[in-house]
């Protein structure tokens, strides 16, 4: 942002002003209209609502909102579209470009413009989600706790990036904290804001849901091994056919001796596999993590369940059918090979586990 020209250059908006409220406000005006020209469309948007908490009567810098439906076509490289110069971030503010005019100004109207300092937290792990967010200028860290206990960062975000639409969507605590790296500013859209969007335009569900499965796929398809060996066309037929499900702690997600109704990827969550012994005893067998597969040993062999997976957390996971795994993996080279490489080696893995849980002196029928 350093070539464009601002009222203030230590943040989006400025908080004060010694010049006249008429001047500010058209002077911020230009600036949004120039921001807009550019491409930058967050920012534009970010400015505008700033206006509107001033003076929520501006008629210029609504009738500007207006135009930005039109803009934002463009942004995304909409057919037709004379696709304006744009820096790296706004061209990912691709979630705006999917909402119809009515539904798009009803998003930008719920929006609220929230500013954080460096080291500053902005969700916090293991908490509800009530909102998501879009980086305005600035960077986030995402900061994640495993089992280990040591925090690690994950990921960093800059501007045009969203985040939070996972646990307002999938109803799961958030999955990481996420602070600022620097100052910075984010557009805030509450779940009580969004739920009264959805009631007048029930499309914007649609629109956020199909960009959250999205993401959550192309991270999957691209860093899963199994599914990395598929070529492009399956791999684009198998997004289209997973189902996004979220499971409280304590559900059965498998059970054993049950039927398999599908092969299942954990996205967030950690999960318990056990075997249950005639006897009663129960013996725990592995752990799940995140990014794990299961349901293969049923898939590949056509047995019910093995073994029971309980989710030991609140668990997001990603489900595919049996039809689907015919259709699109069973004919992939290597992708056979791989699903009935890691059955077996957890068949040998639990034999293993079950027979030295056996009591001394005893057997075990299981």
């Amino acid at each position: 942002m350093s070539d464009t020209p601002r009222p203030n250059e230590d943040a989006v908006v400025p908080l004060s002003s010694n010049q006249e409220p008429e001047v500010v406000l058209s002077d911020y005006e230009a600036l949004a209209e120039s921001w807009g020209r550019k491409g930058w469309l967050l920012r534009a948007v970010a400015l505008c609502r700033f206006i509107l908490r001033l003076e929520p009567g501006h008629e210029p810098t609504r009738r500007l909102l207006a135009e930005l439906d039109a803009r934002r076509m463009d942004v995304s490289g909409g057919a037709g579209a004379s696709a304006p110069a744009v820096e790296e971030g706004p061209a990912r503010a691709c979630l705006f470009s999917r909402l119809g005019e009515r539904e798009f100004l009803s998003v930008l109207e719920a929006l609220e413009l929230r500013d954080f300092l460096p080291g500053e937290t902005i969700v916090e792990e293991g908490q509800p989600g009530n909102s998501l967010f879009a980086i305005v200028e600035g960077s986030v860290e995402v900061v994640r706790s495993p089992q280990s206990g040591r925090r690690r960062t994950v990921a960093f975000l800059g501007e045009g990036d969203f985040f939070g639409e996972m646990s307002l969507l999938s109803d799961v605590p958030r999955l990481a904290s996420v602070r600022a790296f620097e100052r910075t500013a984010v557009l805030e859209l509450t779940r009580e804001r969004l739920d009264r969007i959805i009631q007048r335009h029930p499309s914007v569900e649609e629109v956020l849901r199909s960009f959250h499965r999205e993401r959550l796929l192309d991270d999957v398809l691209r860093s899963n091994p199994i599914f990395r060996l598929l070529t492009p066309p399956a791999r684009d037929a198998l997004a289209r056919d997973f189902q996004l499900c979220s499971r409280p702690a304590g559900t059965r997600l498998l059970e054993q001796g049950q039927a398999v109704d599908g092969l299942y990827v954990l996205l967030r969550g950690r999960c318990q596999v056990r075997h249950h012994h005639e006897d009663g005893r129960e013996s725990p067998l592995r752990t799940l993590g995140e990014g794990d597969v299961f349901g293969e040993i049923s898939l590949m062999l056509g047995l019910p369940a093995t073994a029971t997976v309980l989710a030991d957390t609140p668990c997001l996971l990603l489900r595919l059918d049996w039809g689907s795994c015919e259709r699109n993996l069973f004919d992939q080279p290597g992708v056979c090979e791989a699903l009935s490489r890691m059955g077996n080696e957890r068949l040998l893995s639990s034999a293993g586990l079950l027979f030295e849980s056996v009591p001394r002196g005893g057997t075990s029928r299981a």
